[in-house]
């Protein structure tokens, strides 16, 4: 192994060097990625892109980084292999290595915008349809629930009505307004 090694050019160690090393932390931080171990980005390497959305495109980012000298020394080796020149073999290089970073870079891109907060926000349920759970008592005498859509979710939520009749299990309801404590205020839809 050290005669192979000693044997390289001074540009063939170089591009040996860089796969190995940038190959082996890639390969911790995938690893780490994927047992929870979160590997956050390191120090103030960040050149933010703004996006509409409000979430960060993150093209300069360490994981991009590794990712670059991965893929900037295997084909670099491989360019070598195939007897290219120099100036050729840095060319293809940096190319493939600038495609793996934005590659990487929109595919985290892309995951960012699929996390969601999980926080309910009860004003989306106003005008959602809904169904009673357990009896509403008539002109807000009685808290109640009712089961309707909210963000994606079917829930039980607490309900009053204004309705002068009292609002049974099964009868369909329409949400008019939510309440300053979180309670939905319904309308009896089938009357």
């Amino acid at each position: 192994m050290e005669n192979w090694f000693a044997a390289l050019t001074l540009f063939e160690k170089v591009y040996w060097i860089v796969a190995i090393a940038g190959s082996a932390i890639l390969l911790v931080l995938v690893v780490m990625t994927l047992i929870g171990g979160d590997v956050d980005d390191m120090g103030d390497v960040d050149a933010d892109i703004e996006a509409d959305t409000g979430i960060d495109f993150q093209f300069l980012s360490f994981k991009n980084l590794m990712g670059f000298f991965t893929i900037f020394g295997w084909s670099g080796i491989a360019c070598i292999e195939s007897d290219l020149s120099t100036g050729l073999t840095i060319f293809i290089s940096v190319i493939c290595g600038l495609l793996m970073m934005l590659a990487m870079a929109s595919l985290f891109y892309y995951l960012a915008k699929l996390q969601s907060s999980g926080t309910l926000n009860l004003k989306n349920a106003v005008d959602q349809i809904g169904e009673v759970y357990l009896t509403i008592g008539a002109n807000r005498s009685r808290i109640g629930k009712v089961s309707v859509n909210v963000q994606g979710t079917l829930r039980e939520l607490q309900a009053l009505t204004d309705e002068g009749q009292d609002l049974v299990q099964g009868n369909v309801v329409k949400v008019q307004d939510v309440t300053d404590t979180g309670i939905l205020i319904v309308n009896l839809l089938n009357k």
